[in-house]
């Protein structure tokens, strides 16, 4: 029999503590997303609705099927900086006439929609997603273009956005516009280089530059509608595919076009009957101990998370500090690997490799659960080739083509993020539990490393070593890796997607499979010289 059997014991002292501290981490989290939500504030949304219009996520809740799913993606972006958390738009994967759409909405409340370096960064991540996935593109435009204080960070790398929507195009990738206010100066291009647009009588401006910008380079008068309202773009320009007159009827049309696009997807279908786990996903939030030196098993995860809790165990007397096997999740089959005791061995970096190379031979996508501090160090790893292996593991990561999903679920530092498909290894979504942390090690082993090394340095030096300052320096260092290394922290650089609740990861995980399997599914042909 391969399904697991959980030995959790939700009534023990050790699980209600573990669980104590996630829920207050949730609620921290749960905090920082109610500001995303608020927008611009109440003054601005008070202004907002009095000039008859819907917010961004008013918009995207009409625009979506009902009591349909929203995965929101990157919703703590820009978090900790100067600028609004979420970045001033509102992203993520709706199902719109029963297609899986990305949705971007500016947020016409927030500094009039303009877009920062924060937005720019979150609206690139979601071409990436849009690109790897084959989704539809719906943008909710409302927006004033570039803020102007930041243009030094934004106009450059902004032209991205503009290439992105005409390479989706080229690539068969529908990209639709609804405008629902002003989209001026380089936002134009928005929906000009969509294929299909739809603008708003009396409320849509779209124009390169304004009556104001038109005034000065040319010295002609002109009003807001004539230079570029719905109706001169519709009966004129011809810029508008279809002209609504309100935003109900602009949301009604949006999904009339996604209705015929005809669109199929182009992966296998998952199988017909899905069946729930056989252990009850509110415990998740008790799995990961408060302190992460205390090692978990993530096979009470997959119990909690994969169809049936079935799982088919890969190599499990090998390499036991990574556990590796094949499962299905919504009716889609899925490879895993999980931290299982943190550090990365030889024996765990080939059983990794070997697991990867075969989930390409299989066209399966792959899970990384991650809990791991890294590949092993020392002497007799070293001399054992720890090196090679965990370049092994690294290799087959980096060239396997089939679908990677993460998700931290507590320590992810230095290398082994990197075994692990981190940020950089272009998983096509990545998420956090409030209890991840990730770096380039923890803050106690590097404020140890600089006080070592300035040690030595003083004792080259010849001079005596200030032990007071050091314990200083020490401390400050090892908070501000700490501070750093927190998933809103993370999150916030746009580093993952989303910060979840760890009671919604098999519906989290499983909208992302079904997103992944609009585009095909295909392993890798061949991977990269082996350091045997």
């Amino acid at each position: 029999m391969t399904t697991l059997r959980s030995t959790l014991d939700a009534s023990s002292p050790e699980y209600s503590e573990a669980a104590e501290a996630m829920v207050t981490k949730l609620a921290e989290v749960e905090g920082e997303f109610a500001k995303a939500i608020d927008g611009g504030g109440p003054e601005k949304l008070a202004r907002h609705r009095k000039r008859g219009k819907l917010t961004a996520r008013e918009r995207i809740d009409l625009l979506v099927d009902e009591d349909s799913p929203f995965l929101e993606l990157c919703p703590l972006a820009a978090w900790g900086s100067d600028f609004h958390v979420g970045a001033s738009v509102v992203a993520g994967i709706g199902i719109v006439e029963g297609v899986e759409c990305m949705i971007v909405a500016p947020d016409p409340t927030v500094r009039g929609g303009t877009s920062n370096p924060w937005t720019l960064r979150k609206t690139l991540r979601v071409n990436d997603i849009v690109r790897a996935n084959r989704l539809p593109v719906i943008s909710l435009v409302e927006s004033g273009g570039a803020d102007l204080p930041t243009q030094k960070e934004v106009f450059v790398p902004g032209g991205q956005m503009f290439r992105d929507l005409t390479q989706l195009s080229a690539a068969g990738i529908p990209t639709i516009a609804l405008v629902f206010g002003n989209s001026t100066a380089g936002g134009a291009y928005i929906p000009g280089m969509s294929d299909h647009i739809v603008m708003i009588k009396e409320r849509s401006k779209v124009f390169l530059g304004g009556p104001p910008l038109v005034k000065m380079a040319t010295g002609e008068e002109s009003d807001d509608e004539s230079l570029g309202g719905a109706e001169m773009h519709a009966r004129v320009s011809g810029l508008a595919d279809y002209f609504a007159v309100d935003e109900a009827d602009a949301i009604r049309i949006g999904r009339s076009i996604v209705k015929r696009l005809n669109w199929r997807k182009q992966g296998p279908a998952p199988r017909a009957e899905v069946i729930e786990p056989l252990y009850d996903s509110e415990e998740l939030v008790g799995i990961v101990p408060s302190d992460l030196k205390v090692p978990f098993d993530p096979r009470e995860v997959i119990a909690r998370v994969v169809d049936g809790s079935d799982f088919d165990e890969f190599k499990p007397l090998y390499g036991g500090s990574l556990v590796t096997g094949w499962a299905e999740l919504h009716g889609y089959p899925i490879g895993i690997l999980a931290n299982a005791r943190g550090v990365l061995f030889s024996e765990e970096a080939q059983k990794a490799t070997q697991f990867i190379q075969l989930a390409n031979r299989s066209n399966t996508p792959l899970l990384f659960l991650h809990n791991t501090t890294g590949y092993m160090v020392g002497k007799e790893y070293e001399q054992g080739g720890i090196i090679k292996h965990g370049a092994m593991m690294i290799n087959a990561v980096s060239n396997s083509t089939v679908p990677h999903l993460s998700v931290l679920l507590g320590a992810s530092y230095g290398a082994g993020h990197y075994g692990m498909c981190g940020r950089a290894f272009d998983p096509r979504f990545v998420f956090a539990w409030p209890s991840a942390k990730s770096a380039v090690m923890g803050g106690a082993q590097l404020a140890g490393v600089i006080s070592i090394v300035s040690r030595a340095a003083a004792e080259a030096r010849g001079k005596p070593f200030d032990e007071q300052a050091d314990a200083g320096i020490r401390a400050m260092v090892e908070n501000q890796i700490e501070a750093e290394s927190l998933p809103m922290f993370m999150s916030g650089r746009i580093y993952d997607d989303g910060v979840i609740d760890p009671r919604d990861t098999r519906t989290v995980l499983g909208m992302c499979l079904s997103a992944i399997h609009n585009a095909p599914i295909k392993g890798a042909e061949g991977f990269g010289v082996f350091r045997m």
